[in-house]
């Protein structure tokens, strides 16, 4: 999820001082290593990283890592450290935003001759707000295999600790720089029934959190930042509240998720699916008039809109 200005000074960290399954190989054992690894099939694969505690690498990453025929990765130097703390020897090809368009062709040549490529982020799942997403579509245009290798993100980690709902979201990756830009962005959001998560950069932290909270209004929110590290914290309040704080204390350090929550009014409004439900039930014992009643009385809902959704019920 790294911004490209902070994608060259990004360290990875990990717990203690080699990570559980981290070796570091001799070029007299690679070739043997390398005879020994299992083949994997032909085809893309999409492989999640840590973002910061090399202890969530999964056995899987690091058999692929190995195994694949390339590497294809934003910034050779910071996968190349990953790759050491491992003991993977699969050499690499740099593919990030400024030379997708001349280096896509040349990966899809290695695919479609029938070898594995595995593709990285900096830091992280692939495609969230980083390059990707163009090689993936080309190779499912052309019926290349793409195949999965999930683990860390970001996005999901954030989800997780800021302690607000889940059951509908809405990622909308980095926010653009200048303000104006950001609140007509924002004001795309606003009626929006879900929990919205983007990602910022920290000297744009206590901008971004002001325009949301302009545009957005009293809402719950939550500032992960330095998730899985030594130092995580996720700080929980109104985007008014976080805005003053972040204002007061400067930029902090570390990679940023903010996390905002519905409105209390969206929050409390039912569902479709709770209308539709309630109308099934309302409609197999009541007249079409007293169960449109019942159920705009219920939910608080205009008779209008629940009367329209019933007619369309009743027709399927």
């Amino acid at each position: 999820m790294a911004s490209k200005s902070s994608r060259r000074t990004k360290n990875i960290s990990g717990v203690g001082s080699q990570p559980s399954g981290a070796t570091l190989t001799s070029k007299s054992g690679e070739a043997k290593a390398k005879s020994d690894q299992k083949m994997l099939a032909a085809g893309l694969y999409v492989v999640a990283t840590p973002i910061g505690n090399l202890g969530d690498m999964s056995a899987r990453a690091i058999e692929t890592l190995k195994a694949a025929a390339v590497i294809a990765c934003e910034d050779t130097r910071i996968t190349g450290i990953l790759l050491q703390r491992f003991g993977i020897t699969t050499p690499m090809t740099p593919y990030h935003d400024h030379n997708a368009a001349r280096v896509r062709p040349k990966v899809l040549a290695r695919l479609s001759a029938g070898e594995s490529v595995a593709l990285v982020s900096d830091a992280g799942t692939p495609l969230l707000s980083d390059p990707g997403y163009k090689l993936v579509r080309a190779c499912a245009e052309e019926n290349i295999p793409v195949f999965s290798v999930p683990g860390p993100s970001a996005l999901l980690a954030a989800l997780s600790v800021a302690a607000l709902p889940t059951n509908r979201i809405l990622f909308a990756g980095f926010l653009p720089v200048k303000s104006a830009a950001r609140r007509d962005t924002i004001e795309e959001f606003k009626s929006l029934r879900a929990t919205l998560v983007f990602y910022e950069t920290a000297p744009r932290l206590a901008a971004a959190l002001t325009d949301l909270d302009h545009i957005l209004g009293a809402r719950n929110a939550a500032v992960c930042r330095e998730l899985t590290k030594l130092h995580e914290e996720a700080r929980r309040g109104t985007l008014a509240d976080l805005a003053a704080h972040y204002k007061e204390v400067g930029a902090p350090k570390g990679e940023i998720v903010i996390v905002v929550g519905p409105s209390e009014e969206s929050a409390h409004a039912p569902s479709e699916e709770d209308i539709d439900g309630a109308l099934i039930d309302a409609l197999s014992t009541m007249s079409l008039r007293d169960a449109v009643d019942a159920v705009a009385g219920a939910f608080k809902q205009p008779r209008r809109a629940i009367y329209a959704r019933a007619i369309a019920l009743q027709k399927k």
